[in-house]
């Protein structure tokens, strides 16, 4: 695998911050390098959170980066703080239930994919594992870390909680299914928008 850098944007609260820290353990106990940077700034508690994540199979030399391969915007102000984070090759994704103005997306992105992941959560499973999807729809785009070792690190990550409620467990092992068949078919189907 080739360096991979991803800028995950949300909501204090929306979770972003776990959803990097789990993923970087899931590739660490896979070998891999990984780097994880999170940016609270002055927002910390209801702005916008971000979280920056370089993956890869060699060292990887810069903590910050400029232009991202993936951004993930998971709500209309996220949308506008991330957008210069998008280059020429990344994928630009943000949660469909949001409507944004066209002239508010990247002026330059491989491609504008929206995710229904609030809607997901709220009507299909639970608003608690919201997002668990996106961390679901960052694997199935980007295959940084396995379906099964991204498993294992929410499990070390939440297992005191399945412990609590076994069915908590199923929970968000589904909606980390629904995430990544979610961003899979986007990708296949062509629901992507070329800018």
């Amino acid at each position: 695998m080739s360096l991979v850098r991803i800028a995950l944007a949300g909501e204090g609260g929306q979770g972003v911050q776990a959803i990097a820290e789990i993923m970087a353990e899931a590739a660490y106990e896979n070998n891999q390098q990984a780097l994880y940077i999170p940016n609270f700034g002055l927002e910390q508690r209801g702005g916008v959170s971000i979280a920056f994540i370089q993956f890869s199979d060699s060292r990887i030399g810069a903590p910050k980066f400029q232009k991202a391969d993936i951004v993930v915007a998971l709500s209309e102000r996220a949308v506008a703080r991330t957008k210069d984070y998008s280059g020429p090759e990344t994928l630009f994704v943000y949660d469909s239930s949001f409507n944004i103005a066209p002239e508010d997306f990247p002026k330059v992105a491989r491609k504008i994919i929206g995710i229904p992941a609030i809607d997901t959560s709220n009507e299909v499973l639970h608003p608690r594992v919201f997002n668990i999807i996106i961390m679901g729809a960052v694997i199935g785009m980007s295959h940084v870390v396995s379906f099964e070792d991204a498993k294992k690190a929410l499990e070390h990550k939440l297992g005191y909680k399945f412990v609590q409620d076994p069915k908590l467990r199923e929970l968000n092992y589904r909606a980390l299914e629904m995430g990544k068949e979610m961003a899979e078919k986007a990708l296949q189907e062509g629901v992507a928008q070329s800018v």
